[in-house]
C-alpha cells in the first residue's frame, strides 16, 4: 500500500474499533499520515446508520469520525477472514479495539496472542469500565458513563432533573486518551523495540475529566453538585442577560473584574469589599449578580460583546452550531476542510492540532464499506511487504 505523508506516515494501523471512542482516536492518528485500515463486519460499523441527519444518504456521524482509512469487510467467524486479520495484525504497528475486555480472545486477536507473533505491537484496547472483574462485563455506552461518573449530577438546574452533556463526551476523552496512550508507547518502543497494551476505559477519562469537580471530592471531600451554568468557584463565569439575550461572561481574576466593571460604567464595584477578590465575589454573587444584569440589560448582547472584548474581558455570545463554525472561520481558523475530490468530496472539520512542519492532510473521504477489500486481502496475501516498521528500522 502506497505510504502517506505526514509525521506519523510509515505506521500501520489496524483500527478493530467501532461507534465511537476508537475511530475518532484512529481517525487522528491518520489525519497526522498512518495508514489505517478499518476491519469492520460485513454489516459495517454500526453508526453508518445512525441517521438522521445524511450527507448522500451516508451518516454523518460515520462521516466525521472515518475519514482517512480504508476499509475491509472481515467476519472473523470465519476462517480465511480470521487468518487475514490476524495477519494485518501481525503487521501493524498499532492496533486498536473496542471490544468487551478479553472478546477478541476468541479469534486470536487479543494482546496476548497478537503480541506473540508480533512484540512490537502497540495495541489499544477502550473499553466502559475497565478489563478488571468488576467492570469487564459492563457495556460500555457513553451515557452509561455520564451517569455513573457524576457529571449528570452536575449538569441542569438547580432544582431540576440531571442532563447529558449534548455530546458523547466521554467517548471523545477516551478516544483522545488513547491516541496519547499510543503515542506514548511508539515513543517508548523506540528505545526499546517492544511494544506494550495500552488500556483506557471511559470512566476513568471520564473521572479525569471532570477534574476541578472529582478534585473537589477527592482531595476536599467536597460532593459537587448542579449549579445549572454557574460556577462553584468563580463569579461572573456564566451566562447574563443583556436586551436582547444572554452573554457569557468570565472574569476570572481581579484584573479582569475591574476591567468588565469599569467598561460597565460600575468601577466603584471594584474597590466594594465585598468583591474586591473571587472568593469575595463567589461569596457574594446573589448581590453582584443583579447589579451587573441591570447595567448589561441596557444594550444588545453584540454590543457588550463588541466593547467588553476591547476592554480585555473574555467573553461570547451563546451560538448555535452553524453560528460556532461560522464564527471559527471569522477568526482565521478554517474550520471545515473538503475530504476527497468531485462526487465524492465530503466537507469534515479540521483536525484540532496545528503542526508547522508536518500537517495533518485529508487524503481520503470516509470509505463505503470494503471500499478497498479486495486490494487490502491481496496485500495481506503477498509475501512481501511483511515486516513490521520496527523490523524495517532494524
Amino acid at each position: 500500500m502506497a505510504q502517506r505523508s505526514g509525521p506519523l506516515a510509515g505506521l500501520l494501523v489496524a483500527d478493530f474499533s467501532r461507534i465511537l471512542a476508537g475511530p475518532y482516536a484512529t481517525m487522528l492518528l491518520a489525519d497526522l499520515g498512518a495508514e489505517v485500515v478499518k476491519v469492520e463486519s460485513p454489516g459495517g460499523d454500526d453508526t453508518r446508520t445512525w441517521s438522521p441527519p445524511v450527507r448522500d444518504g451516508v451518516s454523518t456521524y460515520y462521516l466525521g469520525v472515518n475519514r482517512n482509512k480504508r476499509s475491509v469487510a472481515l467476519d472473523l467467524k470465519d476462517d480465511e477472514d480470521r487468518a487475514a486479520a490476524r495477519e494485518l495484525a501481525r503487521r501493524a504497528d498499532v492496533l486498536v479495539e473496542n471490544f468487551k475486555p478479553g472478546g477478541l480472545a476468541r479469534f486470536g486477536l487479543d494482546y496476548d496472542s497478537v503480541s506473540a507473533d508480533n512484540p512490537g505491537i502497540v495495541y489499544a484496547s477502550i473499553s466502559g469500565f475497565g478489563s478488571g472483574p468488576g467492570g469487564r462485563d459492563l457495556p460500555g455506552y457513553d451515557l452509561m458513563v455520564q451517569a455513573i461518573s457524576g457529571l449528570m449530577s452536575l449538569t441542569g438546574a438547580p432544582d431540576g432533573p440531571a442532563y447529558r452533556a449534548g455530546i458523547s463526551v466521554f467517548d471523545v476523552m477516551a478516544g483522545l486518551h488513547a491516541s496519547i496512550g499510543v503515542l506514548a508507547a511508539l515513543h517508548e518502543r523506540g528505545a526499546t523495540g517492544r511494544g506494550q497494551h495500552v488500556e483506557v476505559n471511559l470512566l476513568s477519562s471520564a473521572l479525569s475529566g471532570l477534574v476541578n469537580q472529582s478534585s473537589a471530592f477527592v482531595a476536599g471531600g467536597v460532593v459537587p453538585h448542579r449549579m445549572g451554568n454557574s460556577h462553584p468557584s468563580l463569579f461572573p463565569y456564566e451566562p447574563l442577560p443583556c436586551s436582547d439575550g444572554d452573554l457569557i461572561v468570565t472574569a476570572g481574576n481581579n484584573r479582569q473584574f475591574r476591567r468588565l466593571v469599569e467598561v460597565l460604567g460600575l468601577p466603584e464595584l471594584a474597590d466594594d469589599p465585598r468583591f474586591a477578590g473571587n472568593e469575595d465575589r463567589t461569596a457574594h454573587r446573589d448581590e453582584l449578580r443583579p447589579l451587573l444584569v441591570e447595567r448589561l440589560a441596557t444594550r444588545s448582547t453584540m454590543e457588550w460583546f463588541r466593547d467588553i472584548t476591547a476592554a480585555g474581558v473574555p467573553c461570547g455570545p451563546i451560538n448555535t452550531v452553524d453560528q460556532g463554525v461560522e464564527f471559527a472561520a471569522s477568526v482565521g481558523l478554517e474550520p471545515v476542510v473538503v475530504v476527497g475530490e468531485g462526487e465524492a468530496a465530503v466537507p469534515s472539520v479540521r483536525h484540532p492540532i496545528r503542526l508547522s512542519r508536518t500537517p495533518a492532510d485529508y487524503q481520503r473521504p470516509p470509505p463505503s464499506l470494503d471500499e478497498h477489500g479486495d486490494e487490502i486481502r491481496r496485500w495481506l496475501a503477498s509475501p512481501t511487504g511483511n515486516e513490521t516498521s520496527t523490523e524495517r528500522d532494524a
